[in-house]
This record gives structure tokens, sequence and C-alpha cells, in this order.
């Protein structure tokens, strides 16, 4: 099901379709989850279908890999490709050093192993997502379902000496039970309202028997591209720094529609 898009979704597909700029024939593409992921993975089905792009994408989840199947992008497994040129993803947050929160959408593990399978990470975002410290937005744990309660109270105790503004957990849910990822985990998420040293947090987590991932993306977006409604898409490079904006062109607004992802 669609709908109009609003501002932000605007924004959204505004940077999705700058992100097309780094896609070249024969890539082998990682696929992002989430509404942001969604639009890139929209436009991309397009220069496939009607450019006759040769290109083949790794999803990073189950919903991302049917939505792309149903556009008729063509798809491989991480198995297969063994490596990736790119991909392309979005995030929840993310600083001026370019570091991330992402797994909003629950697919954080696969996304992460995507990306660190690639040459190069192109992050996809609207202008909400961007912020001066991390941790606004609650901070995703994957963990093992094995005594995950054991789990979230050694997370307690490394908490107490991390440099956050809070330190309250919720297990993820969904129709009312608990929330299970694609590789049958789940998901605490940490609201920590400020992250004062998103690495040393997790390095600390990730030491955590039962912890499988964190949401925590640092020092692996190589370019972010922030998009606005009017079309503007303001580029951040981790090496060459902030490299402007440009525009890319927009269709109506009768004409654009949200995907269903």
């Amino acid at each position: 099901m669609t709908e109009q898009p609003d501002g932000t979704d605007r924004g959204k597909y505004a940077a999705a379709k700058a992100a097309l700029d780094f896609i070249k024939p024969g890539m082998k593409v990682g696929l992002g989850t989430g509404s942001t992921a969604a639009w890139f993975v929209q436009l991309l089905a397009q220069r496939v279908n009607n450019e006759g792009l040769d290109i083949v994408g790794v999803p990073t989840s189950t919903r991302t890999r049917d939505l792309a199947d149903s556009l008729n992008i063509p798809l491989t497994t991480l198995e297969e490709a063994e490596w990736l040129d790119v991909t392309v993803d979005g995030a929840d947050e993310f600083d001026a050093n370019l570091n991330l929160i992402k797994g909003g959408g629950g697919a954080l593990l696969q996304e992460k192993i995507v990306a660190s399978a690639s040459n190069q990470m192109v992050v996809i975002s609207d202008s909400s997502k961007q912020v001066e410290t991390l941790g606004a937005f609650p901070l995703p744990v994957e963990v093992v379902k094995f005594g995950w309660r054991s789990t979230e109270s050694t997370i307690e105790e490394v908490l107490e000496g991390a440099d956050v503004g809070n330190k309250r957990i919720s297990l993820r849910e969904a129709d009312g039970a608990a929330y299970v990822t694609d590789e049958a985990h789940y998901i605490l998420d940490l609201h920590l309202e400020r992250i004062g040293e998103p690495r040393r947090l997790a390095e600390a987590l990730n030491r955590i028997p039962g912890v499988v991932e964190t949401g925590l993306f640092v020092l692996m977006a190589d370019t972010v591209l922030v998009g606005y409604d009017d079309g503007d898409v303001h580029t951040y490079d981790r090496d060459r720094g902030d490299l402007g904006r440009r525009r890319v062109h927009m269709p109506s607004e009768n004409s654009l529609y949200v995907p269903g992802a």
C-alpha cells in the first residue's frame, strides 16, 4: 500500500536518487532496510527495468528481499557474492563524524555484516537524522534469546560506567510479543539520550556474552547524503569532509508515492 509523501519523505527520495550516482553497471550492491532504503530500492528498480542497468543486489533483511524481488531486481546472497562494491542504507541518526545509530527496522546485524563486506557504505537520510550527539534515538542491541535477562543485567552494569545521559532499557515488542529478528534474536533498545563515546560503548557492549551486535556503526559510513524536500542533497564524506549541496530532479507531488515497504 502506498500513500502520498510529506516533506520528510521527499527528503528521503532526494537522498535516494542522489545515491544512484554511486551505482555503476556490473556492481554488486548491498540493499539496506527501512523507509529511506525502500526509496532507493524503488529507484534502483526503475533503472534496472527501464534502462537495463546490470547490477545484482544483496538484501539486508527479509523485508528488503521481498520488496526488491517484487520489483524484479536481480538478487543474490552475500555467501554467493562474497564481496560487494557498495552498500546503500539509511540511518536512524548520524553525527558530524559520520557515526551512525541503525537498527530501528530490526535488521542491524545483517546491515552491519553487509556493510562490512562492501568497498563503500553510502548512507541516505533526511535532515531529521542529523544530530550533534548520538543517543536521542534508542540504541538497538541484538541479543541471543537464551539468558537475555542476564544479558540485560550485564548491559546495565556496563552503562553504569559509560558516558551516557540515561540508562533505561526496554525489550522491543511487536504485536504484543517480543520482536524476533531475521536471525531469531531479541532486540534490547537502550534509551540513552546521549552517547558521549560511541566507539568505547560499542566495544564494551560487544564484549558481553549474549550480545550479538549493536546498532552503533562507528567509522563505517564513507558518505552520507542528506536530502531535503526541495530536492537539495548535502554530501558529507568521511575523508573529504563537507562537500556541499547539489539538487536532484524531483517529480511532481501527484506522481510521488511512498513505497509500501
